[in-house]
């Protein structure tokens, strides 16, 4: 079939296999190229399937030769229907892995389950014995309580007051003003419920009472800090709390591990774009701002550089891993560094539909938005037939 994108709002309804595999190669070309890591050999990788989960599966496969497991919950295709893009990711990780030679086998389900905690810690006990690092990196707005069965929806809205301000429809690139109404208490504790730290520590707490992580073990969560412009409605609201109970489990997981001389680190990455970030008022406006900025310096990142970073300047640098005063791994240094800010709170006071394509990167932003779901790859011929029913090899049919 032929395939196009097709966008509902900020969501792409459909993607391309073709260009998922050619975004998955880049990837790979780009660690690759970077020369070998010397890290983790055996990993699992929680939410594998896009962004910071995908660059870490790519980059410990294809940086450190790692026989990787990775979990997520994707949709499969139907004959005339595409599947999600993780989903073809993940298809073309698998080949490349295998031609590769390296061990790479995925689980597809609810990560929040029992049922996929248990089938994921019986792949490791039969073919991998143990694990010696695992990523966190789900990013479901909902998640069911694997035992008290409640079912929580995460909202992205600031504590105690209204928060206004200039936001941008990147399809469009007209700039307006937004609204987001104050959260009520139980939209602050569903949210920490979804994306805090409680399934992480569920699922470390399996792995280590079952004797699946090795001897110094790593596990890694991904959170996200940010400006003083977003800092309303992302830091200091309710995405924020969230953010701060996964980061105070670093330190719970670390206290777990001490016996195994294991440790829990959260790693606060750059801003980039993604499904949801794409979703979430005043972020796309910044994100253009920033990557002009971030382009001109020469420091710009995608997922993948600051992944390949994160593992080679800061895991596996052969010293011991450098933290914030919170305990945080900062690879989102060069974002937040004094010179960018001041350039783009000076650009964000200025910023108009009119003048946006050339103050800020929304080209940038929407190729970069394209590709998440396989579009826009110069390699990639989309007037093509392109055949949607692709396998991911490793899940039964």
């Amino acid at each position: 079939m032929i395939i196009e994108p097709r966008m509902r709002g900020f969501i792409c309804l459909t993607a391309h296999p073709d260009g998922a595999e050619a975004n998955v190669k880049n990837q790979i070309d780009y660690v690759k190229s970077k020369g070998a890591i010397e890290g983790a050999k055996k990993v699992l990788v929680i939410g594998a399937s896009t962004g910071f989960g995908l660059a870490s599966r790519i980059t410990s496969a294809f940086g450190s030769d790692a026989a990787t497991i990775g979990v997520f919950f994707e949709k499969p295709p139907v004959v005339g229907k595409t599947a999600s893009p993780g989903w073809y990711n993940s298809a073309a990780f698998e080949k490349f892995a295998q031609e590769a030679g390296l061990y790479a086998k995925s689980i597809n389900g609810d990560a929040f389950s029992n049922e996929i905690k248990d089938e994921t810690l019986a792949l490791i006990k039969k073919d991998l014995g143990q694990v010696d690092l695992v990523i966190y990196s789900l990013a479901s707005p909902v998640r069911t309580n694997p035992v008290t069965g409640i079912t929580h929806r995460s909202v992205l809205k600031p504590i105690g007051t209204t928060y206004t301000n200039k936001t941008v429809d990147f399809h469009s690139g007209k700039v307006s003003e937004v609204s987001i109404e104050p959260a009520k208490d139980e939209d602050i504790e569903n949210t920490v419920a979804v994306m805090g730290g409680e399934d992480w520590t569920m699922w470390m707490k399996a792995l280590k009472d079952a004797n699946l992580l090795a001897d110094g073990a790593l596990t890694i969560a991904y959170s996200y800090i940010g400006p003083a412009v977003t800092e309303p409605v992302y830091r200091k609201g309710t995405i924020g709390r969230a953010k701060d109970d996964l980061e105070a489990t670093a330190f719970s997981i670390t206290d777990s591990l001490k016996d195994i001389h294991g440790k829990a680190y959260v790693s606060v990455n750059k801003a980039l774009v993604t499904q949801a970030s794409s979703a979430i008022p005043v972020i796309p406006l910044y994100i253009s701002l920033l990557y002009k900025i971030m382009k001109a310096e020469g420091v710009h990142e995608g997922t993948i550089e600051q992944i390949q970073r994160l593992y080679s300047q800061r895991l596996y640098a052969g010293k011991e891993v450098p933290t914030d005063e919170k305990g945080r791994i900062r690879i989102d240094d060069w974002e937040m560094r004094d010179d960018i800010q001041e350039k783009v709170a000076e650009l964000w006071k200025n910023a108009t539909t009119e003048n946006l394509a050339e103050i800020g990167d929304l080209e940038g932003y929407r190729k970069d938005f394209y590709q998440l779901f396989g579009f826009d790859f110069a390699a990639v011929d989309y007037k093509k037939e392109a055949n949607e029913m692709v396998k991911v090899d490793s899940i039964p049919e």
